[in-house]
């Protein structure tokens, strides 16, 4: 049996801002238990709901010392879907309204819970073979483990593998100020490990000292390799390939919560069978709640994303006003970022008050229901290490266009009028009016070659992007590092 503690600053369902909870939430459940024993541990955030809080029990308590501060632990465990979480509980670091807070606040809330992660494994019934870190919020961990920990036989053995689910995200903070929230020593902070540009770097660090580092596709793990997409870091990258320890693998979806047979956010459930009448309905029912022209056949886009540069959304400044004015065609937006993507859309939109919903902000409910009504879902993404949503929006019969980048490259198929093969639409360069041409493309089909639109939507909905099949790569992964 080898036992895995994922460690990770967010996990559905407890607390989510982004795509990493959903795979922290998934991965666990499933591995093969026979053989892995996975349990996840994050931080006791006061803004978790009420209903998942309630789910945890006291386990224990206990001091740490962060450089020349000591502070309280606070270790609560619940199970939730067969999968064992724990908690640490310090009200002082996550007593926020939300997880994320002031640049100074997380360098040192995150160093808390990474030291933290450490101790709590020598104070409960649960000894990991690995610890399995996820972005820059646990980018210390294998830091404090070689440097305060190396000499402690308990900790000798224990193997840490690193996550990467965005470059772009890497924790950096002035030196002096890691220096004096840690304790760690000088050596730490040398270029070999925390140092990069002057300034502190978890995310180097993490994967300067883990012994595997791990992003979330394929196509991401080459990208990071070379100056455009490595953020800096491209040589750490570079190193990590060639000692044989980075490794793509793809983010699974986890069919349980995304099954438009079951979803109950949405009005009308469907499957690959009866999908044809039932998103039409689905549509209807959008539009009328959106104050859109009540159409079931105009061609509708839809776009869940966070609303940052990342997403494409210059791309979508520069042709919308065009695309909008001359075109059949309805986008439904749902998000919140920068507030120059938000004042755009807000402005297109009043503009084209029966062409373009934009709800700035996030719901569930909402999301599943442009999933299940949309024809289309729209990623021009100027990079995207795996992406989910493109994984959901075939899933629900949304056919995906898409920029070839990252997971987005790896698990959309062009399609093809030729052979009729494909699950989706793509373009290669980031240029707004390649974007327009290949969505224009895909109105075509859809608009004058219904019966390949139809086979396609099919196939997308049969493709098969769940944990179970995408697990086994972890699971030897994680058998080979103990060995």
């Amino acid at each position: 049996m080898t036992n895995v503690l994922i460690a990770a600053s967010e996990a559905v369902p407890f607390i989510k801002t982004g795509g990493l909870a959903d795979v922290v939430g998934a991965l666990p459940k499933y591995f093969d238990k026979k053989c892995i024993d996975a349990r996840v541990i994050i931080p006791k955030y006061k803004c978790i709901d009420e209903q998942f809080a309630s789910l945890m029990k006291f386990k224990k308590e206990f001091k740490i010392h962060l450089n020349w501060r000591e502070q309280y632990v606070g270790v609560f465990e619940a199970n939730f879907e067969g999968v064992t979480y724990y908690f640490v509980d310090n009200e002082f670091y996550f007593s926020g309204a939300r997880p994320y807070g002031a640049i100074y606040e997380d360098a040192e809330k995150f160093a808390y819970f990474d030291k933290a992660v450490l101790e709590v494994i020598s104070n409960i019934d649960f000894k990991p073979d690995i610890i399995h870190c996820n972005d820059w919020q646990t980018g210390l961990i294998p830091v404090f483990l070689k440097y305060q920990y190396g000499d402690d036989p308990y900790y000798k053995n224990i193997k840490c593998v690193y996550s990467i689910h965005n470059m772009k995200y890497q924790g950096r903070w002035r030196i002096d100020e890691v220096k004096d929230v840690t304790g760690l020593p000088d050596e730490a902070f040398s270029d070999k490990c925390l140092e990069a540009y002057s300034s502190s770097n978890f995310l180097k660090a993490a994967s300067a000292l883990s012994d595997a580092v791990v992003t979330v596709s394929p196509s991401y793990a080459k990208e990071i390799t070379t100056p455009e997409g490595g953020e800096g870091l491209d040589g750490v990258m570079k190193e990590a390939d060639l000692n044989g320890k980075l490794h793509g693998f793809l983010n699974g979806l986890d069919y349980d919560i995304y099954n438009p047979a079951t979803d109950k956010f949405i009005e009308y459930n469907y499957t690959s069978r009866n999908f044809k009448s039932q998103k039409k309905k689905n549509k209807t029912a959008l539009q009328k709640e959106l104050g859109l022209t009540v159409n079931a056949s105009t061609f509708m886009i839809g776009f869940v994303s966070r609303l940052t540069d990342q997403k494409g959304l210059d791309l979508l400044a520069y042709i919308m006003y065009e695309f909008l004015a001359n075109e059949d065609v309805q986008i439904v937006v749902l998000g919140t970022g920068d507030e120059k993507h938000e004042r755009m859309l807000n402005d297109f939109s009043s503009h084209f008050p029966s062409k373009l919903s934009v709800t700035i902000g996030y719901s569930d409910e909402l999301a599943q229901k442009i999933y299940a009504s949309s024809d289309a879902f729209l990623m021009p993404s100027l990079f995207e290490p795996c992406g989910l949503s493109q994984l959901v929006s075939m899933r629900y019969g949304s056919l995906p266009i898409v920029r070839e980048t990252g997971g987005l490259k790896d698990t959309v198929e062009a399609y093809n009028e030729y052979t009729g093969e494909g699950t989706g639409f793509s373009f290669s360069n980031y240029n707004a009016h390649e974007m327009l041409d290949i969505i224009k493309y895909a109105m075509d089909v859809y608009y004058n070659n219904r019966k390949a639109w139809d086979t396609m939507v099919k196939r997308a909905m049969k493709m098969d992007f769940s944990w179970t099949s995408l697990i086994k790569e972890y699971e030897t992964l994680y058998k080979n590092l103990v060995k």
